[in-house]
C-alpha cells in the first residue's frame, strides 16, 4: 500500500503546474510566493488576452469543469460523447485524392497534416533555431536497485548570441549500465521537479511486500539505460514563460504569433537536443532511443515522436486532449479548456480560434493524424482506470486516436491496432505496431511499464559489443 500511495501521489502531482502544488496545500505557501503566483497569472492573462486581440476574438467558450460534482462538470457518458459525424481523413489528400501508396504519403499527405498541425494546433518551430552546447557537469558509478550503473548530470547551454537577454539551459540525467559492453538502447522521459521546498505527503503505515522494481530498474534489467529530461528547464510551463525559455529567446523577448510554437513543441524540441547528445555518447545506441512522457508530459511526447523521426519507438502516457485523445469527443477535457489561459500556452495561439467563432469540428486534423505522423514506428499508448485515474483524460477517445491511424500504418507496410472495438481494462492490445492498454491504477504509466518492455522487444534489443 505504501508504495501504491507514493507511485499514485507522485504520479498525479505531475499533473499539475508548481503554482497548482501549493495551491492545494501540498506544501507551505511563503507571501514570496503568494506574489509571485500573481505576478505570474496577471502576466499570463495579459498574454492571453494579448493573443486574442491579434486573432480578432471577443470571447471563448469556457470548458466544462473536471470535478465531475460541478454544475458545468465535462461528459462521461459515452452515449453522448460522439457529437461529430466525421472525422480528417488522414489518406485523403486536400484536393479529395485518395492516398493509395508510400510514395504519395511521404511526399504529399504527410507534409500536408504537419503544415495543418504546425499552423493550427502545436505551431510552427522556427526554421533556424539556436545549436545547443552539452556539457557532463558531474558523472559518478553507482547503484540503482541491485543495478550498477554510471549516472551523468548533463546540461545542454543553448547559444543566446542574438539574444544575451535571456539564458536557456536544458537539464538532462543519464544512467547506462556499467556492465554494458557496448552502446545500450535509452528510453527518454519527460520528468517532472517539484518546486523548491516542497514535501511528499507522507504514506500511510504499511507492511505489505516490498515494491516493485521502478521503471528505471525493469530498464537496467533488461541492459537498456534511461534518461530523464526537465522540459520546464528550458519552457516553462505557463503563459507567462511565453517570453522566456527557448520560446523567448529565439523571439528575442517580444509575444508570439498566432502561428508560432506552443510549449509542447518547444519541449519536443528539447528531447531532439537530447538525441544529437546521444549521438556522441559512446555508451548510447542513438537509432534505439524512445520517448515516454505522462499526462501533459505524454501530449509532448506524442508531438515529440510524431516530428522527430529519431525516435524509435513512443510511450505516451493518459496525454488526453491535446495529446492523442481526438478532439472532436465531447467527453472529459474538451478542446474549450486547453484555449483558455490555463492551458492555451502549450499550444499554437491559432488553436484558441476553435473555441471562440470555431469549433472543433472546424479543426483540419484530428489526434489520429498526430499518431499517423509516428507511423511506421511503434507507439504504445497508455491510460489508467476511469474510477482511480478518473475520465478526465477520456480513455475510449485515446484508444481511437490509435485505432483510426491504423489505416497509415497498414500503407506503409505496418500492422495498426487490430480492432476498433474498445477493450477491457487490463486487455494488452500489443500485437500491432500501435499499442494500447488501460491499466486499474491511477495517473500513471507504472502499471503499464512490463506490457510496454514486452511490445518493446519486438524493435529494440541490447547489440553485442564490439
Amino acid at each position: 500500500m505504501k508504495q501504491t500511495f507514493i507511485t499514485l501521489t507522485c504520479l498525479y502531482l505531475i499533473s499539475l503546474l508548481p503554482g497548482e502544488l501549493l495551491a492545494q496545500g501540498f506544501g507551505p505557501r511563503t507571501p514570496e510566493q503568494d506574489s509571485l503566483m500573481a505576478r505570474q497569472q496577471r502576466k499570463t492573462q495579459a498574454d492571453h488576452q494579448l493573443m486574442m486581440t491579434a486573432l480578432h476574438i471577443s470571447a471563448l467558450r469556457p470548458g466544462p469543469s473536471g470535478n465531475p460534482k460541478a454544475p458545468n462538470a465535462a461528459n462521461v457518458d459515452e452515449a453522448k460523447a460522439t457529437t461529430y459525424t466525421t472525422l480528417p481523413d488522414p489518406l485523403t489528400l486536400k484536393n479529395g485524392q485518395p492516398v493509395s501508396s508510400a510514395k504519395t504519403w511521404w511526399a504529399k499527405r504527410r507534409p500536408e497534416l504537419v503544415e495543418d498541425f504546425d499552423r493550427e494546433v502545436y505551431g510552427r518551430m522556427p526554421a533556424n533555431t539556436p545549436g545547443v552546447r552539452w556539457e557532463v557537469v558531474s558523472q559518478k558509478d553507482t547503484v540503482e536497485g541491485s543495478h550498477p550503473i554510471r549516472l551523468k548530470r548533463l546540461v545542454g547551454h543553448v547559444d543566446n548570441s542574438t539574444y544575451p537577454a535571456l539564458t536557456v539551459n536544458i537539464d538532462m540525467v543519464l544512467a547506462t549500465p556499467l556492465a554494458a559492453t557496448g552502446p545500450v538502447p535509452v528510453m527518454l522521459e519527460f520528468g517532472f521537479r517539484f518546486p523548491p521546498g516542497f514535501r511528499m505527503p507522507q504514506p500511510p503505515t504499511s507492511t505489505t511486500a516490498p515494491a516493485p522494481p521502478s521503471w528505471q530498474q525493469q530498464l537496467l534489467a533488461k541492459g537498456w539505460g534511461y534518461a530523464i529530461i526537465y522540459p520546464t528547464s528550458f519552457q516553462a510551463d505557463n503563459g507567462a514563460g511565453l517570453t522566456e525559455g527557448i520560446i523567448g529567446l529565439v523571439n528575442k523577448g517580444k509575444p508570439r504569433q498566432p502561428d508560432d510554437w506552443g510549449t509542447l513543441r518547444a519541449w519536443a524540441w528539447g528531447a531532439s537536443r537530447a538525441l544529437d547528445y546521444f549521438e556522441t555518447d559512446k555508451a548510447v545506441d542513438a537509432r534505439q532511443v524512445g520517448i515516454e512522457g505522462l499526462s501533459r508530459f505524454g501530449k509532448a511526447a506524442a508531438v515529440a515522436m510524431a516530428y522527430e523521426p529519431r525516435f524509435a519507438i513512443g510511450f505516451i502516457g493518459s496525454s488526453g486532449e491535446g495529446g492523442v485523445k481526438i478532439h472532436r469527443r465531447t467527453f472529459g477535457e474538451q478542446v474549450e479548456n486547453l484555449a483558455g489561459s490555463g492551458e492555451y500556452h502549450w499550444m499554437a495561439g491559432n488553436f484558441i480560434k476553435y473555441a471562440g467563432p470555431l469549433t472543433p469540428n472546424d479543426l483540419p486534423v484530428d489526434a489520429h493524424e498526430l499518431v499517423a505522423l509516428c507511423a511506421p514506428r511503434p507507439v504504445f499508448i497508455s491510460v489508467g482506470s476511469p474510477t482511480v485515474e478518473g475520465q478526465w483524460v477520456d480513455a475510449k477517445g485515446l484508444f481511437l486516436g490509435g485505432a483510426y491511424a491504423s489505416p497509415v500504418y497498414e500503407l506503409l507496410g505496418k500492422k495498426g491496432l487490430g480492432t476498433m472495438v474498445f477493450p477491457p481494462m487490463e486487455t494488452a492490445l500489443i500485437d500491432g505496431d500501435i499499442a494500447f492498454r488501460q491499466h486499474s491504477g491511477g495517473h500513471t504509466t507504472g502499471p503499464n511499464w512490463p506490457t510496454f518492455l514486452q511490445f518493446a522487444d519486438r524493435y529494440m534489443q541490447v547489440k553485442a559489443g564490439k
